[in-house]
């Protein structure tokens, strides 16, 4: 199939996350990827310096995946996702479970990040009902934080700008302070101040009484919102506070999880187990849309257990919940990962990538910056006191240079494939460098 690199009109699509008529004043199409680098429409190479949206972790175009795609396709294209499974869904599970910290043992497929923090939330109220509970229904999120789109994500989320147009969303929810100090700014790796900051958790509980909090839910490093790594202390802090007071602890690993850390887990570079983990984004390497939820033995027993042994346990799930085509992208993912030592990749190339990091802070409209294994987050000063413009201007910018990097309003975040070598990263901070001077 020949793909079409000038679309013949540019209205009809609704573009997600996209300020749509700056972007189709002046068009940034890519029509092509390998390896490190996209190929825009005007056959520019262009380094990805965000992993596409912190997803393509093992790099673009893996033949290995595609042949597990078509393969697949070819063989089992599709499969019912309820009363029924495909051997490949159960393998890919236990393959998670090898690698996933504690007794994370059992694994929920869904279809994004945005599905997994709600199938999260609805497991949790869930697991209370089933333990004769059924008053914890609260949850407790963070400001700052990123937590997908749907209604469940959104409301435990803590990002003005993505919550304001949309007014309503679930009831008793509220969130503690974010962990961005004053003391922490220019401060690559793990703050020392803030663990203090955990027992806003603590405040809730004894405002709204323990018996009502089903979860605490929190990204182990914050991610869109451009990068912060957990004071020293804190992950500890809410773990100690939810166990003390029977509250599930989420982690949010859409963006951290999968090596980004230069651990698997952001629960293992932070040593704090939690009782479900959020996946997404890396775990088919980007190709085929996928999320998953781990959960622990006990929230896993305890539904099952609370059921008949002919009953659905949970009354959740989505069509393409483990679709072959996803799992067999995901089993491949997982190869590679495996076999090129991806995630020691990443932790050799972090004092490589965070050195880079700090070399930008001498430009003038750099504010602040974030780093912490291979995830960076630089602050830009607004333009004309308008906050999100100069973002959407770099995001153009950096197109025009040739290098991606993902803009969350005037947050630049780096995230590169942690395929990169040193000469990637080399071009990254090089083409970033020009069009940070030139703001």
């Amino acid at each position: 199939m020949t793909v079409q690199s000038h679309p013949n009109s540019l209205t009809e699509y609704w573009m997600p996350f996209t300020s749509n008529r700056q972007f189709k004043s002046n068009p940034r199409l890519i029509t092509g990827a390998s390896g490190m680098y996209y190929t825009s429409h005007h056959g520019n190479q262009i380094v990805d310096g965000s992993a596409g949206l912190f997803c393509v972790a093992a790099g673009h175009g893996r033949v290995e995946i595609a042949d597990a795609v078509r393969d697949t396709l070819i063989n089992l294209d599709y499969a019912p996702a309820f009363q029924h499974g495909h051997p490949q869904q159960f393998e890919l599970a236990r393959r998670l479970a090898e690698i996933l910290p504690g007794d994370l043992n059992h694994v929920f497929f869904t279809n994004s990040g945005s599905e997994s923090v709600d199938t999260a939330l609805k497991i949790a109220i869930a697991y209370h009902k089933a333990r004769g509970e059924g008053t914890r229904t609260r949850f407790i999120g963070r400001q700052r934080a990123y937590h997908g789109v749907n209604f469940g994500g959104l409301s435990v989320a803590g990002i003005g700008s993505n919550k304001k147009a949309f007014n309503l969303g679930l009831p008793g929810v509220a969130h503690m302070r974010h962990t961005g100090l004053p003391d922490h700014y220019r401060k690559i790796g793990q703050p020392e101040t803030g663990a203090e900051l955990a027992d806003d958790l603590q405040g809730f509980v004894d405002t709204y009484g323990p018996e009502n909090i089903a979860a605490c839910i929190v990204e182990p490093m914050a991610g869109s919102t451009g990068c912060f790594a957990p004071p020293k202390g804190y992950l500890e802090r809410l773990r100690e506070i939810c166990d003390t007071h029977g509250i599930l602890l989420i982690f949010d690993e859409v963006i951290c999880g999968f090596g980004r850390t230069g651990h698997q887990f952001g629960a293992d570079a932070f040593g704090v187990v939690p009782d479900m983990i959020t996946m997404a984004k890396a775990l088919t390497n980007g190709v085929v849309p996928m999320g998953a939820v781990a959960c622990s033995e006990a929230i896993y027993d305890g539904l099952v257990e609370a059921a008949p042994d002919w009953g659905v346990e949970l009354m959740h799930g989505y069509t393409y919940s483990g679709s072959p085509v996803a799992v067999a992208a995901g089993l491949a993912t997982r190869d590679i990962f495996e076999r090129e030592g991806l995630v020691e990749r990443a932790a050799k190339m972090t004092p490589e990538f965070l050195s880079c990091m700090e070399g930008l802070s001498d430009i003038p409209v750099v504010n602040d910056i974030r780093g912490y294994g291979m995830l960076g987050g630089i602050d830009i000063a607004p333009l004309d006191g308008m906050p999100g413009k100069r973002g959407v201007k770099m995001t153009q910018d950096c197109f025009e240079e040739g290098v991606m990097i993902k803009m969350t309003g005037d947050a630049c975040l780096v995230s590169p494939p942690l395929v990169a070598e040193s000469a990637h990263l080399d071009e990254i901070f090089t083409k970033l460098r020009r069009v940070l001077l030139k703001q």
